[in-house]
């Protein structure tokens, strides 16, 4: 899977091939209800974009307006070619809904293929996934892109640690694909049980799902004696494979050849100088069933500008710094604000005032939601606060799929709001 002519391609010859695929990319985006729309609310003629620096010329698209477009708003071919799709929640519960072609599949397959290898994984390694498989992309992704390559995939899929730890030994596990912070629980159950982690065969680890601090890598590369690499993607440009590290580990290598990427001001819109931090924006060039077009990631991060070591000249991007939107991600599992109190106001026994906390216990994210309820909710059985805990508890997770910890308090037990409102208290430090 390692492709010297595509991977150390020039600047010039990357850029033709970009603009090459960016026309068809236009020709299927014309084809779709969303994109017919947009071109014609804003009078641009998608034949005329034949320039990487026309891309400008056009809108952004954002999470919303895949919402808006749902179910198949932005489909470009008929329903009998889409062999797969995936899903994401939204803000309103609503999921945006992304859709392959076989040939998106075997393209992505293709990209997480290439991106192990650019680690130094070969077809000797074992690979047990441990990120959740479903409707979720990462799973799935780096599962194709593993047996692609042709390694031995062990698709154990997130949690239930006693079965983890006898899989790598039973098997010999080499590599893993798990989040960061079960990465950390997971090597506390391996101490816990007896057994030295340094004598597991593991020797590499894709982290992705989840931000995480560069300490963080390095705690779990110290306790697993490992290295772990950093992975970039998002489900509305496929999921897992957007950008990875090679094996020197110093920037997320951009696969140019898929996505043309810009860096934006976020209050403003205006393209940033390279090397300049702002919000991260792509357009996939190399997708049949979905195209997406300039779609803004609420990603920072900045393009670094020198040459990487490895000889590939696919731009690299730093760690992604954070978000331009509320969003916090628990687990693996990409959570709103409004999700939450969406579910607690339409509780009757709620009052008016929430804080949800975000807490690391044990290597694990936590989150723990402290809803104060109406008066009398405390003037009758203690059983039935129990009840109305465990009814919030299920009501929660059922919409984002997680399961938080709640603490039911008297009125006024929490800061009142005297402006904006403090909602999510981040106590996490990895």
């Amino acid at each position: 899977m390692w492709n010297r002519e595509l991977e150390t391609i020039s600047r010039k010859d990357l850029e033709a091939l970009q603009t090459k695929k960016l026309k068809t990319a236009m020709e299927a985006a014309a084809k779709t209800t969303y994109y017919s729309g947009v071109f014609r609310e804003n009078g641009i003629d998608p034949a005329k974009i034949t320039t990487l620096d026309h891309l400008k010329d056009l809108p952004f698209a954002t999470k919303n307006d895949l919402r808006l477009s749902y179910p198949d708003g932005m489909v470009a071919v008929p329903r009998s070619e889409i062999v797969r799709m995936h899903a994401s929640s939204g803000t309103t519960g609503k999921s945006t809904v992304i859709f392959y072609t076989m040939n998106d599949i075997n393209a992505w397959a293709d990209l997480l293929a290439r991106s192990m290898v650019a680690t130094g994984t070969t077809r000797d390694d074992v690979f047990q996934n441990m990120m959740g498989y479903g409707l979720f992309t990462g799973g799935l992704g780096l599962h194709y892109g593993a047996e692609r390559l042709g390694c031995m995939v062990i698709p154990s899929a997130s949690g239930n640690s006693i079965r983890q730890i006898q899989l790598m030994q039973d098997f010999g596990t080499t590599v893993i694909h798990i989040t960061p912070s079960y990465a950390l629980h997971l090597v506390e159950e391996i101490r816990n049980r007896g057994i030295d982690p340094r004598g597991l065969k593991v020797k590499k680890a894709y982290l992705g799902a989840e931000p995480y601090s560069e300490a963080t890598r390095d705690k779990i590369q110290d306790q697993w004696d490992m290295e772990a690499y950093n992975s970039y993607g998002l489900s509305e440009l496929n999921g897992p494979g957007v950008a990875f590290d090679c094996a020197h580990r110093c920037g997320m290598h951009l696969w140019e050849d898929c996505y043309y990427m810009e860096v934006i001001n976020p209050e403003t819109g205006e393209r940033l100088p390279e090397g300049e931090e702002g919000e991260l924006v792509l357009t996939h060039l190399n997708r049949e069933a979905m195209p997406m077009l300039r779609y803004r990631t609420r990603d920072l991060t900045r393009v670094i500008p020198e040459p990487c070591k490895c000889g590939r000249t696919h731009r690299r991007i730093e760690r992604i710094k954070g978000r331009t939107d509320d969003m916090f991600i628990i687990g693996g599992v990409n959570v709103f604000p409004s999700q939450i109190e969406t579910v607690l106001m339409d509780v009757p026994e709620v009052g008016n005032n929430y804080q949800i906390v975000l807490e690391r216990e044990g290597g694990l994210d936590r989150i723990h939601i402290k809803v104060e309820l109406r008066s009398e909710m405390f003037q009758g059985d203690l059983r039935d606060l129990d009840r109305l805990k465990k009814r919030i508890v299920e009501q929660l997770r059922s919409l984002i799929v997680v399961t938080a910890r709640i603490e039911l308090l008297e009125p006024g037990s929490l800061p009142p709001s005297t402006g904006k409102a403090v909602r999510v208290v981040d106590n996490r430090k990895i």
